[in-house]
């Protein structure tokens, strides 16, 4: 197989999607599982190890994902260490998960043929071009994200056979026609009813509140009156970024630079082969007697890439003629390596070939020497790089005098701000909790809450945000934590109470009028008169959409019969007398929605299903977690 020719190739554990293969994911940074054997567990499962390694490249893998979706709210929420330490252990949970699918399809005796793994692979659209597999496209891919040829077989190989499990679930799993019509008759119902909202401001002015009212709330909550600690913040950054504007370049520097690390700008040869693969087997010599029996008919005249596509035991590469697409040095086995490198001409054909994974018989069909980028390619590059390392180094230099003067000068950021040429920030009432940008920083907190800053009122230490980003703050003023007295929040607590009183009014007036409207209609519009209230009809109310308050329609297809009547507490704090006049049912249902219907039962039902499947073997299990 073209996959076991490189060297090294090791094994691999990805995160599974089950379901369809997502190579958007793969591509994403699965590729970065790599496993390592040496590492200390994170988890042993049934006495499986899922090593550390492979933890924190599964987890720095999902990070990157969260961050590249999310920007800058993710970076919000990383700060808290609560939601960070919850967030690790959610991988932690879904590679003991994975491990656990794995098992059980392993118990089953469920596995991937080669021929099923070859089949998935040509047909993969990732791999396309046109319509039809594309080996420079794979290749491209597959080390984009991380792999090599046999990594990603490995990786294909264990996501198709937790499909077979996954699978053999949701085929067990079904929903009857008549459920879906059920379903869909109670969805398509409609229902004709009235209501009427009543505003509790119009009862405030009949509210009164005591002073004990005031003081049995105030005791009874005194925990929502505590204020948060604050504190005003003066400080000053330094960013390397801002000063590679600054920076200048010479021309000697470029052409030194240049000549130091011309290296760099020499491509490496490259060559590109097809080969025709032997696996060893059972029986080498008989392996070998084949292969040379290959190259007597190559060197008679046989197409070496019909006979590839025929013969080879790489079935990957044999599909293109044994294409193995360009490669340089130290990247293929070494005698692999060796011969291929050995072919002077395009054309030309090895003798047999020997290598861990088999017999090899190799054809050079193209060549790229080794090539010099001259410096006018790659000027700007160099001009820019240069200027980099210019400003990191100004900024080591401007980093450490400002940590010599906030130490020297500790009661104010003035002389640091001259040295950086730099404005000092100013920042009000800034509490743990409501900290952004560079306050956030969890160091930047600890420093702008901690006793020294606070009761000293001195200059912190350089706090380093990033490589290249530094910050000195400082406290302006301190808020401690406190309780709030009685009279701070009397008028919050008034107007509470007022209004949590005028609801309880509005209800009892809603009550009172729904058993006027039972016993005298006139009567009840009597009283909405008196109050400037009137019904509001809807016909045919659907269930989502109506265009009436959410809680009143909730509240209408919870109703059984007509003509009942309910009192709802609306999200305002206003009150809805709500009355069902009419259920009205749907006479038919169309045959191509209750099969889609009927297709979303028996999916749900299968994710439910699995997701039990899932459960029992975490309950049977044996899980030892080292990681928190």
């Amino acid at each position: 197989m073209l996959e076991k020719i490189r060297e090294g190739a090791t094994g691999f554990w990805a995160k599974v999607i089950l379901g369809v293969v997502a190579l958007s994911f793969v591509f994403a940074g699965v590729g970065s599982y790599i496993t390592s054997s040496n590492d200390v567990p994170a988890a042993l499962v049934n006495g499986d190890t899922i090593s550390t390694v492979t933890f924190e490249r599964a987890y720095q893998a999902e990070r990157n994902r969260m961050e590249s979706q999310l920007g800058d709210a993710f970076a919000q929420l990383a700060n808290n260490p609560q939601y960070l330490q919850g967030f690790r252990q959610d991988v932690l949970t879904r590679l003991v998960n994975d491990k656990l699918i794995d098992q059980k399809a392993k118990n089953l005796g469920l596995r991937v043929s080669d021929e099923q793994l070859r089949k998935t692979l040509l047909e993969m659209p990732e791999f396309q071009v046109g319509g039809q597999f594309n080996n420079d496209r794979f290749q491209a891919l597959i080390r984009q994200a991380g792999f090599s040829p046999a990594e990603f077989r490995d990786y294909l190989r264990t996501e198709l056979t937790r499909q077979q499990l996954s699978r053999a679930v949701a085929l067990s799993e079904f929903a009857l026609p008549s459920e879906a019509e059920s379903i869909l008759k109670l969805q398509k119902q409609t229902r004709d009813a009235r209501y009427v909202t009543i505003n509790k401001d119009l009862f405030v002015a009949d509210t009164e509140v005591s002073q004990e009212e005031l003081q049995s709330y105030y005791n009874e909550n005194i925990a929502d009156f505590d204020t948060e600690e604050t504190v005003s913040v003066e400080f000053i950054e330094l960013k390397a970024n801002d000063l590679v504007a600054e920076a200048v370049v010479a021309e000697d520097e470029i052409l030194t630079y240049y000549e130091e690390n011309s290296a760099s700008y020499i491509s490496e040869a490259q060559v590109r082969t097809s080969h025709i693969l032997v696996e060893l087997g059972e029986d080498e010599a008989a392996a070998e007697t084949r292969a040379n029996d290959l190259l007597a008919q190559i060197k008679n005249g046989a197409d070496f890439a019909e006979l590839a596509n025929s013969s080879s035991d790489d079935t990957f590469s044999g599909e293109q003629g044994g294409d193995l697409d360009w490669f340089g040095k130290d990247v293929m086995d070494p005698a692999f390596e060796e011969a291929a490198f050995a072919l002077a001409n395009i054309g030309d054909v090895s003798d047999v070939v020997r290598s861990e994974f088999g017999f090899h018989i190799i054809k050079l069909t193209d060549v790229k020497p080794e090539q010099v980028e001259p410096l006018e390619n790659v000027r700007e590059d160099i001009t820019t790089f240069l200027k980099e390392e210019k400003a990191t180094e100004r900024y080591i230099e401007l980093q450490q005098e400002m940590a010599s003067l906030a130490f020297e000068i500790p009661e104010n950021l003035d002389e640091i701000a001259v040295v950086l040429n730099s404005e000092i920030q100013t920042t009000e009432s800034v509490s743990r909790n409501s900290a952004t940008g560079t306050l956030a920083n969890q160091e930047v907190l600890a420093a702008l809450f901690s006793p020294e800053l606070i009761e000293d009122g001195v200059n912190s230490d350089v706090i380093d945000i990033a490589d290249d980003h530094s910050v000195v703050v400082r406290v302006a003023s301190h808020q401690p934590q406190r309780t709030q007295s009685l009279e701070e929040v009397t008028a919050v607590i008034r107007e509470a109470l007022v209004a949590e009183k005028a609801q309880e009014q509005a209800k009892a007036w809603a009550e009172t009028l729904a058993g006027t409207v039972v016993e005298n209609e006139e009567q009840a519009s009597a009283l909405l008169t008196e109050k400037t209230l009137e019904w509001n009809a809807v016909e045919a109310m659907e269930r989502f959409g109506s265009g009436a308050p959410r809680e009143v329609s909730s509240e209408v297809f919870k109703m059984a019969v007509a003509n009942e009547l309910k009192t709802v507490e609306l999200f305002n704090g206003d009150v809805a007398l709500v009355q069902l006049l009419a259920i009205n049912e749907t006479s038919a249902v169309e045959e191509s929605e209750k099969s889609s219907t009927q297709e979303r039962l028996a999916s749900n039902n299968s994710q439910q299903s699995y997701q039990s499947l899932i459960t029992a073997l975490n309950d049977a299990a044996e899980v030892e977690l080292s990681v928190q």
